[in-house]
């Protein structure tokens, strides 16, 4: 056998050897551990909000446990849907997150007649952050001085008061939906594009209430709003004085909501569980603890399943508020 075809195998031999190699070279280049870059968190309302502050609350901590930086982006509009079709459409690579209030998951399906994305099928949910409670509050030149004269005063002037929201089928406004059918009083809804321009308008006399998710409370201390009640089955640790809309009669009034982060669908598992327990141990420090309780809120750490369960369970209580109160999107 001529001495050129020995080496030419020998040759061949070497590099099929080197090919069966290439895919763990190719492997080892890109198993890059996650995180590897700066993330991304969408906040789907506008700054000042209750979503923007619980989410700067927890990034801080965050980031310095995933030692990458956390950036927080808001993208407002449709009640959560802009933000919200933003993450369902980025790579589900864990660099992108988004922090919404639960209406997007649980009340937007029931308003809008159709949605561009499906938030049960092209989001999962990562964690839940926070228990948002809505704090019924007024201008102080209206005459009412606590709750039941307020129902009163409503009733006898059907349609003179006006009430803002962060936008229709946000969960300030199912309160306020929820308020006037249990109260059997009318006033108008004026929609915004967050709970902070609402919160202006309110301190500035344009609207005469509205069921503020907390971020109102500092005016509250202040005298620049007068506090009503409570939208929730339980008092507010902050004001234990307060009534809840219960108490006031309004029996069985729960417009509780849970606010928390959500990942593009097909985002890998162990990222999410690693996302899952890093948020959770933020939850857990006084720092981010007192953030939320500022808002009148309360940390819910939990596990992905839990907080699906919760926007299910959302989901079927609002549906049929929304479906008796005839409420769709603006």
């Amino acid at each position: 056998m001529p001495r050129y075809t020995l080496a030419w195998r020998r040759n061949l031999l070497l590099f099929a050897a080197a090919c069966a190699l290439l895919p763990c070279v190719h492997a080892q280049t890109h198993a890059t551990p996650w995180p590897a870059k700066p993330i991304k968190v969408v906040v789907n309302f506008p700054p000042g909000g209750a979503a923007d502050q619980i989410a700067r609350a927890v990034s801080q901590p965050l980031q310095e446990a995933l030692k990458q930086p956390v950036v927080i982006e808001n993208r407002a509009g449709a009640n959560g849907n802009v933000g919200g079709e933003a993450v369902a459409r980025a790579p589900a690579d864990g660099y992108t997150l988004l922090m919404s209030s639960g209406g997007m998951v649980s009340v937007n399906p029931h308003l809008y007649a159709r949605m561009s994305f499906d938030p049960a099928k092209d989001l999962v949910p990562v964690a839940a952050a926070a228990r948002v409670l809505v704090f019924l509050v007024t201008r102080p030149s209206l005459p009412p001085a606590n709750v039941r004269d307020f129902i009163s005063y409503a009733k006898a002037n059907p349609g003179k008061l006006s009430y803002g929201s962060p936008g229709s089928g946000s969960s300030p406004h199912l309160a306020g939906e929820m308020f006037k059918s249990q109260a059997g009083v009318f006033a108008l809804h004026v929609p915004y594009r967050g709970a902070a321009p609402a919160l202006q308008d309110l301190l500035a006399g344009q609207i005469d209430y509205a069921f503020d998710p907390g971020i109102g409370l500092q005016q509250v201390r202040a005298g620049k709003l007068r506090l009503l009640a409570v939208g929730s089955p339980h008092r507010s640790p902050l004001f234990p004085d307060v009534p809840t809309l219960d108490e006031a009669g309004l029996r069985g009034f729960d417009a509780d909501t849970v606010f928390g982060f959500y990942a593009p669908a097909g985002t890998p598992p162990e990222v999410v569980a690693q996302l899952n327990a890093q948020i959770n141990r933020a939850l857990a420090l006084p720092a981010v603890k007192e953030r939320i309780a500022s808002l009148g809120g309360e940390a819910v750490p939990g596990s992905p399943a839990e907080f699906q369960q919760r926007a299910a369970a959302d989901s079927r209580r609002f549906g049929v508020l929304i479906h008796d109160r005839k409420i769709v999107a603006d």
